[in-house]
């Protein structure tokens, strides 16, 4: 389901088909911490209402096995002042059988949140793509209308992603947007079928920052910088708009 609502085709039967395993795309790892990461950020008392995501970083220490029990847990790491909104830090660690499977760490936005007098946030390492580098290979896939209630089946059900009356009042007069990590889970399958030979399984890490909103029906073009030694930089673009909606992305294999 999972698969599915990232845009998984048939030719992508590895990860469709429970007789051929099924395989795990690495992007999953936000699925069975969101449940951690939605009680965390519920303790901090922000207007949900005003959350979106900011941006999204997981770290596999192996490939995620198609059945299993896992345990997470999860910390705030901080909470910063970006002048008109606030930014959540959440990180995760997840077990199977109590070895290390992946880590998460997840940026939260919440709109109108700022000004409180904390910190700002400190400054990370920014994915610098060449001046001038062409992409290696570009990759442009179109999601479907309805695609954010698809993907809300694995469990990020805010009404955000389903409701236009909601999406309205929360400032998108266009309707509910595509999620986040559904964009992230369309550009990690693009990330595997070109830098990975069609095995996502061997993304170690995938780092994205959310820049633009994405609407479902609107196709999704990732462009994919090699930069050598299995490290790849990418962007994404939505809708032939020439603003990012994902940037300052960087996997490595």
């Amino acid at each position: 389901m999972y698969a599915l609502g990232i845009g998984a085709r048939r030719e992508e039967l590895d990860y469709l088909y429970e007789a051929r395993g099924p395989k795990v795309y690495p992007t999953f790892a936000v699925v069975p911490t969101f449940t951690a990461v939605g009680e965390l950020l519920s303790r901090t008392q922000a207007n949900l209402a005003m959350v979106v995501h900011g941006g999204q970083s997981i770290k596999l220490h192996r490939p995620i096995p198609p059945e299993g029990t896992l345990m997470t847990v999860g910390a705030i790491k901080g909470i910063y002042d970006l002048k008109k909104m606030a930014q959540v830090v959440i990180e995760t660690n997840t077990t199977l059988n109590g070895e290390p499977l992946f880590d998460t760490s997840w940026s939260i936005i919440v709109r109108g949140a700022g000004n409180f007098g904390g910190s700002p946030p400190p400054k990370g390492e920014a994915t610098s793509i060449p001046d001038g580098k062409q992409a290696d290979w570009v990759e442009e896939t179109q999601t479907a209308p309805e695609q954010a209630l698809l993907y809300r089946l694995s469990g990020d059900v805010n009404p955000l992603h389903a409701d236009p009356d909601f999406a309205t009042m929360v400032g998108f007069p266009q309707g509910p947007i595509l999620h986040g990590l559904c964009t992230y889970g369309y550009v990690g399958r693009a990330i595997a079928k070109h830098a990975a030979s069609g095995d996502a399984t061997r993304i170690k890490t995938f780092d994205a920052q959310f820049r633009k909103p994405v609407w479902p029906g609107e196709a999704i073009r990732t462009e994919g910088y090699d930069l050598g030694n299995g490290r790849v930089a990418v962007r994404a673009y939505a809708g032939g708009r020439p603003d990012p909606v994902l940037s300052n992305c960087f996997a490595e294999l």
